[in-house]
């Protein structure tokens, strides 16, 4: 069955990076848009990024510039660069098959002082 499994999450001071990866299986995921989204306590859970099986990315406007997302279509993984991290990047981190509910457990991200 299609699991997604993140993990990089910990606490980070402002301005600080972390990577986040997300390990695919039970799919062929060289062929899936895979996505990244985000939930901050108290708030609805809000698209970060995406990557095409091209390639191709998509990114929200709070954090184009900060973030890239990647990804291997060898290890099944997708990945999120997360640089110059704010105070409101802390939420958990979800990963996404695109265009069904195929979600990972999610891994919380951080960001104090």
């Amino acid at each position: 069955q299609v699991q997604l499994v993140e993990s990089g999450g910990g606490l980070v001071q402002p301005g600080g990076s972390l990577r986040l990866s997300c390990t695919a299986s039970g799919f062929t995921f060289s062929t899936y848009i895979m996505g990244w989204y985000r939930q901050a306590p108290g708030k609805q859970r809000e698209f970060v990024a995406k990557v095409l099986s091209s390639s191709s990315t998509n990114y929200a406007d709070s954090v184009k510039g900060r973030f890239t997302i990647s990804r291997d279509n060898v290890k099944n993984t997708v990945y999120l660069q997360m640089n110059s991290l704010q105070f409101e990047d802390t939420a958990v981190y979800y990963c996404k098959r695109w265009g069904d509910d195929y979600w990972g457990q999610g891994t919380q991200v951080t960001v104090s002082s």
